[in-house]
């Protein structure tokens, strides 16, 4: 995410960090290269000049240029400017005064809108501890109804529809209906979309906004596609009059343009954006901590929001005591691997923590999900006992040989997960001290977790047993 920006913008501040004092030249270059950034990425060449504008303004300030610290005040200078182009602060959902608050979610075809439906539900289920209902109000694209109801059936959110013979207004009227009788929080209305944006689209949109009069009419757009979903952006809220905007695909956007565009150009604030194809992967939009992960300073309010969903507090207290009792077992070490590809991409989470996106060690660092199941395959092949005693196994032959037979991988692949056990030991050991070993786990843990690993590709009989 915004990795060719932010690999940019830190190039620029680090030649201000190597100056000292500033004068009004150097910060002039470092504003050339900015602008240079923001234009390679896709932003809008209007809005990177007036952004460059601003942060001019206040970089040339005497008091700036003559401060021992100039160079993290330009920093700031560009931090706070980016916020306030992002829209300055969080958007939050409407809320009703009387249930139930209806959103209605527009877009062409492509965007992913019917995924994104489902995660906003699973969203408000989880998170905001809501009860929403789906309607499935797109009868034209083929399987879309039944693609929403799977989506639902795998979140545990309920589905309205009534099939692809009723009138896509009529299907959003009456789920208001069944959503007050069923006692629902949200109606999240799934419309349908177009490859491009033509009049009986919007109309038919019209009038569902007018038969629902929605307090949410959020435009679903894909942020890989830059510009264009700026221009989309415009064209709907001109027709529609648009309350929000979800970006989706963020996580493959590495330029960032429409992040940065869409809300100046717009008026209409990103309320939550798409990381990933998981229902989990998506997250309010908060433009302070989009602008720090962009200048590479993490984002660690983000970090422990997902890890307090995710983490169970007792459990952590309980690992931290075993840590330190040296009792940390093969099943700990598989919690900790199912627990981090619960949390995002390794990659995602180590740009979260200052400092850790630098790090030469874990640049292009991801967990390799086929590497985490032929782990589970080799653990789950231990009987418990042996699982809870690593070193029964570490010290028998014939018990990895058994184990290897029974997960259908080879002794060596048993002899490597067990080194690599014993490696994470250690480093979560070095955990639970402080100063230079936690920073050294931590790039050893990274490296534990990192894809590409020797596991064996394939099993025996040549396929994946998991």
């Amino acid at each position: 995410m915004f990795d060719t920006l932010t690999n940019r913008l830190q190039g620029a501040f680090q030649k201000l960090r190597g100056k000292g004092r500033l004068s009004e030249e150097d910060v002039k270059d470092a504003l050339r290269e900015i602008r240079r950034a923001l234009l390679e990425a896709d932003v809008n060449h209007v809005v990177a000049k007036e952004l460059i504008e601003r942060i001019r303004e206040r970089a040339i300030g005497q008091e700036i240029l003559q401060s021992l610290s100039a160079a993290q005040q330009v920093v700031k200078i560009v931090n706070d400017e980016l916020t306030e182009l992002m829209g300055g602060v969080q958007e939050k959902l409407a809320h009703a005064a009387k249930p139930p608050t209806v959103i209605v979610l527009v877009g062409l075809q492509g965007a992913g809108k019917t995924t994104a439906s489902a995660k906003l539900a699973l969203h408000l289920k989880k998170v905001e501890h809501r009860r929403p209902l789906l309607v499935a109000a797109d009868i034209y694209r083929p399987a879309a109804i039944q693609q929403l109801q799977v989506l639902g059936q795998q979140i545990g959110v309920p589905v309205f529809t009534l099939g692809d013979q009723v009138s896509p207004q009529e299907i959003a009227s009456r789920s208001l209906d069944e959503a007050r009788r069923g006692g629902f929080d949200y109606v999240l209305i799934d419309t349908a979309g177009r490859l491009h944006i033509d009049q009986s689209l919007m109309q038919e949109l019209q009038e569902i906004q007018k038969v629902t009069e929605p307090d949410e009419t959020l435009l679903v757009v894909d942020a890989m596609t830059g510009q264009d979903a700026v221009t989309v952006a415009q064209h709907f809220h001109e027709l529609l009059t648009l309350t929000g905007l979800v970006l989706t695909k963020l996580d493959g956007d590495t330029r960032g343009g429409a992040a940065l565009t869409v809300r100046h150009v717009t008026g209409c604030p990103i309320k939550f954006v798409g990381t990933g194809e998981k229902a989990e992967a998506l997250e309010a939009f908060y433009p302070e901590r989009m602008a720090s992960r962009i200048l590479g300073m993490g984002d660690v309010m983000t970090l422990i929001e997902r890890a307090q969903a995710t983490i169970d507090e007792n459990d952590a207290r309980e690992l931290e005591a075993k840590i330190r009792r040296n009792e940390f077992t093969l099943e700990d070490f598989l919690t900790q691997l199912q627990q981090v590809r619960k949390l995002g991409p390794l990659d995602q989470l180590l740009g979260m923590i200052p400092g850790m996106g630098k790090m030469k060690q874990l640049q292009g660092t991801s967990v390799d999900e086929g590497q985490i199941k032929k782990i589970e395959a080799i653990i789950y092949s231990m009987s418990i006992v042996e699982r809870r005693n690593p070193d029964l196994v570490m010290k028998s032959s014939s018990r990895r040989q058994r184990i290897a037979k029974g997960s259908g991988m080879e002794v060596r692949d048993v002899n490597q997960l067990l080194r690599k056990f014993d490696e994470m030991r250690k480093l979560m050991k070095q955990f639970s001290s402080s100063g230079k070993n936690r920073s050294r786990a931590l790039g050893g843990l990274a490296g534990q977790l990192k894809g590409g690993g020797s596991y064996g590709g394939h099993n025996r009989k040549g396929k994946h047993r998991h």
